[in-house]
């Protein structure tokens, strides 16, 4: 089994690019699996292969396991998507982004902004996380579902997210949008238009 046990660094700094033409292993991980200081996994090219970090990973980082660079990718994850695009009036919208962003706080749910979007991951099943938004939503809101990256529910001050987590008791939020997130497919699933009257 080899063992990866040092970070290198991202796998777009030009430096490590270069170190990557030479030859690696790719791994994914879950999200559970990411957040642990030792894991146990197959490359996927099925190589055995152990994590000894001490870091929480994250997309695109490369480890050195006995001279050979392992580059981590995160499995992605189902999310709702909330998408205000259809919403008339921006204090609407911004009433509406408050009001969801307390209930999904109040419930300890993750959330990220994106634009006119809002992704809240589905730690529940989906009908019951709807019927507890949905009498936050103005009409015009769609609700959907999409594959993200589990990484955009990361805390990260070099990002352009802005993040509600409901265990911390605060919010924050950045300007600007410097980074995208990958889709790990190209569709979303069931979209269900809430209506003025906030009937679905």
């Amino acid at each position: 089994m080899r063992v990866a046990d040092s970070y290198v660094g991202h796998r777009d700094d030009p430096e490590i690019a270069d170190r990557l033409e030479d030859g690696s292993l790719s791994v994914t991980v879950d999200d559970t699996e990411r957040r642990r200081s030792r894991v146990r996994t197959t490359a996927d090219d099925g190589t055995d292969l152990g994590i000894v970090v001490g870091r929480e990973l994250r997309d695109g980082d490369v480890l050195d396991a006995d001279g050979t660079p392992v580059v981590v990718s995160l499995a992605a994850i189902e999310a709702l998507v909330v998408d205000f695009t259809g919403v008339e009036g921006s204090t609407a919208t911004a009433l509406a982004a408050l009001e969801l962003g307390h209930a999904a706080g109040n419930r300890h749910w993750n959330l990220a902004v994106e634009g006119e979007r809002a992704y809240l991951p589905l730690s529940e099943k989906r009908e019951r996380m709807e019927d507890e938004i949905h009498p936050h939503l103005p009409g015009g809101a769609t609700v959907t579902t999409d594959d993200v990256s589990p990484a955009l529910f990361d805390d990260d001050d070099s990002g352009g997210h802005g993040h509600a987590h409901g265990g911390s008791d605060h919010s924050h939020s950045h300007d600007g949008h410097s980074r995208t997130h990958d889709h790990a497919s190209g569709h979303t699933h069931g979209v269900r238009e809430i209506d003025p009257e906030g009937q679905p």
